[in-house]
This record gives structure tokens, C-alpha cells and sequence, in this order.
């Protein structure tokens, strides 16, 4: 199964499928709120920071959007009326960037089949016309049984990533803007920089102008060489807080490559527990 879907997909999906999930993902500020004004037909309210992080005091430890323990995740499905039987279907308002793409990697790190990530999100939707309501709809309890105790995609933490910044052996990338990679400016964290020896691949690159993700043969091409050079069990990908990397992730499953490891605490985490690092 493709990890993307288009609207007319969804139109046709919804139409011939009863065990069709909707969920719409975000932590923008006054999401709720614009969630309640519009949102998909059916589609159910997730908050990233309340219901896919797990977010210490201190943000040291694991940065601004650590991944939750499992057990309490698949609670958290259960309740929201996913089982593994589900079709689910997740949208944001930044192309999948923002937090689809993450609900889309724990579901696929559970192990869950059918899960896809809906291309261009509301915008697209609302644009060919999907409909769109302000009806809030009551989850039915579900049971998630299943026999993961651990997140199935690979992960890194703070330790290996810093063996693998030492390494040549290793590949960090970066998705982040440009602009933040080179230190040119940090609105979030409290350093501007970049981990050593990670390389700048900003996730828009993964997405047309039109804001839809670039054709699979396109996405292959774009990181062919990097797979070439490293097996993806040697590609560490990272962002801000262990969201938006996600994305790139989804586009290289989108691709047709195997899921390299994410680092959940990302520069969040990271920039935390060094010292200031010179700018480019």
C-alpha cells in the first residue's frame, strides 16, 4: 500500500469502505478551536503534544516531542476507535509536514497496515471539493490488540547519534530549513546550529510547488545516490523535534526505500546537552 493517498482516493475509499478513520493531526496555535469551525467529513481531532509526545519538564531529556511508551499509545488508539482492522487516513495544514506524517510513522511502527497520509492535506481536500463539515463525530471504542512492545521502525537516541556525528560511516540528515541549519536564526530552541557532520536536506524539497509530494520516481531520484552510499540502517534522520522529520521518512517510504532510523529527540534534544557550536 502506497503511504500516500489522493483525494479522489479517499472519495472512492470512503464510498466502498466501512472501517474508514480520519484523523486530523496538529499542534498550531487555535487548532482545536479552527478544527471545531471546519474540518474533514467524520474526521476525529488529534493534539500532537497531548496524544503522540510524551513531553518531560525538562526537555533535555528527549526533546520537545519525545514518542510516548508504547502501551499508552495503543490505549490511545483504542480509545479513538482504531483497531489493526482500520483504514487510516491522516491530513494536516502543511502538507504532512506539520504532524500527519508523524501519526503516520508511529502507526506504521506499531505495525499497522493500512495507514496513509493524505496528499496536500485540508487544502487539497477543500480544493477538489471533499466535503466539509463542522460535525464532530463520537469515536466507538475499539481493542488494539497486538503483540508489540516496542516501536517497530528503527530509532536512535542522543548516544548514538553522537557516535555517528563522528563517524563516516554514518549519514545525519537534517530537514530543516536551510536558514536554521546554517544558524542563521533559531525561533524555537535555545541554540542555532546544526548537529556536526549532518548535511542539510530541507523536507520541501520532498513537495511540488502546488504543495502535493513529488512523483515516487522523482522522490527516488532525489535520494538514490544517499542509499547508494549508506544503507538505511546507517541514515539518521532528524528535524526540531522529531515531527517533521517524519516527513522525509514518508517521502523515502513514498519512494520505494526502507525507513531509515529517526532520532525522536532531534536538535531539541541535542542542542541541549552540548555547548553552543560555531555558525556557518
Amino acid at each position: 500500500m502506497s503511504p500516500i493517498i489522493d483525494v479522489d482516493e479517499l472519495k472512492l475509499l470512503v464510498h466502498e469502505s466501512t472501517d474508514v478513520v480520519i484523523v486530523e493531526v496538529s499542534n498550531e496555535k487555535n487548532a482545536k478551536e479552527n478544527y471545531l469551525q471546519q474540518h474533514l467529513d467524520s474526521a476525529i481531532f488529534l493534539d500532537l503534544n497531548k496524544d503522540l509526545a510524551d513531553i518531560k519538564t525538562d526537555l533535555a531529556l528527549g526533546g520537545r516531542h519525545p514518542l510516548p511508551q508504547i502501551a499508552n499509545f495503543l490505549d490511545f488508539l483504542s480509545g479513538i476507535g482504531i483497531s489493526p482492522n482500520s483504514h487510516v487516513i491522516i491530513y494536516d495544514y502543511k502538507n504532512g509536514a506539520n504532524a500527519a506524517a508523524r501519526f503516520w510513522w508511529m502507526m506504521k511502527s506499531v505495525g499497522h497496515k493500512n495507514v496513509q497520509v493524505l496528499n496536500g492535506g485540508f487544502q487539497e481536500a477543500e480544493r477538489r471539493n471533499y466535503p466539509i463539515n463542522n460535525h464532530v463525530p463520537v469515536p466507538k471504542k475499539a481493542a488494539y490488540h497486538t503483540s508489540v512492545t516496542d516501536w517497530q521502525l528503527p530509532v536512535v537516541d542522543l548516544e548514538e547519534v553522537d557516535l555517528a556525528s563522528k563517524s563516516k560511516k554514518h549519514l545525519i540528515i537534517d530537514v530543516r530549513e536551510k536558514p536554521r541549519y546554517n544558524g542563521e536564526f533559531e525561533p524555537i530552541d535555545l541554540i542555532a546550529g546544526h548537529i556536526p557532520n549532518a548535511v542539510n536536506i530541507p523536507f520541501t524539497d520532498n513537495l511540488e510547488e502546488d504543495g502535493l509530494f513529488k512523483a515516487p520516481k522523482k522522490l527516488r531520484e532525489k535520494y538514490q545516490d544517499i542509499f547508494n552510499e549508506f544503507g538505511n540502517d546507517q541514515i539518521i534522520v532528524h528535524c526540531g523535534s522529531g515531527v517533521t522529520a517524519c516527513h522525509s521518512l514518508l517521502a523515502m517510504s513514498y519512494a520505494g526505500f526502507n525507513i531509515p532510523k529517526l532520532y525522536p529527540g532531534s536538535w531539541s534534544e541535542w542542542s541541549r546537552n552540548h555547548k553552543p557550536i560555531e555558525k556557518l
